[in-house]
């Protein structure tokens, strides 16, 4: 049994409250949806990311084996690479309801690197694949930022819509009820009251 006392203005109150419930209950729904959409649509983007940079890690491989064939390894660690100091990231902040997106990328050229003391082009075509692997990363690392603030918020909006829809809205509605039985149990009280007055 609630301990709210059953009025009229209680009754129309709690009416109020489910109401501003439902429709809190219906904007997270809606919210939940829009951030499941966008997390599918950044899923798909990292994936297409994902499929780009494998190709670049294939063609960069096949080009070390062919450098580490004519230089050695110890050669190939000797090997100077691109001065990629002038580059820099460059960020586009968006917000979706509150969650924070990015794209990254970079921008600039690298310099070019010190001459190797025994230069090749199988080291130089290597150097130049691995260099073409850092946007890629870079794109997808903040892809992997904006898939995590969305799932964060996605799970925190879930909870609080199962809070509401299991919780809070029954328990709204079990004093309702009650609050409108006790004021019908009054009501015939009072009318009885009333006739064995006569």
């Amino acid at each position: 049994m609630s301990d709210v006392t059953p009025t009229r203005s209680v009754l129309i109150a709690l009416k109020d409250e489910r109401r501003t419930m439902h429709e809190g209950h219906a904007f997270l729904d809606e919210k939940c949806l829009l951030l499941a959409r966008t997390m599918l649509q950044e899923v798909r983007r990292f994936e297409t990311l994902r499929a780009e940079l494998a190709e670049l890690q294939k063609a960069a491989l096949h080009a070390l084996q062919l450098a580490a064939g004519r230089h050695g390894l110890q050669g190939i660690q000797c090997y100077p690479p691109d001065d990629a100091s002038p580059r820099h990231v460059q960020t586009q902040r968006k917000s979706l309801l509150g969650v924070v997106l990015l794209d990254t990328w970079l921008e600039g050229a690298a310099n070019k690197a010190e001459p190797a003391p025994n230069p090749s082009p199988e080291a130089e075509q290597a150097r130049a694949a691995f260099t073409k692997l850092l946007p890629k990363l870079v794109e997808m690392a903040a892809l992997v930022g904006n898939l995590e603030r969305l799932y964060q918020e996605y799970r925190r909006s879930v909870r609080r819509v199962r809070a509401l829809q299991n919780v809070l809205l029954p328990e709204i509605d079990a004093t309702l009820y009650e609050i409108e039985t006790r004021l019908e149990e009054l009501e015939q009280d009072e009318a009885l009251w009333l006739r064995l007055k006569r």
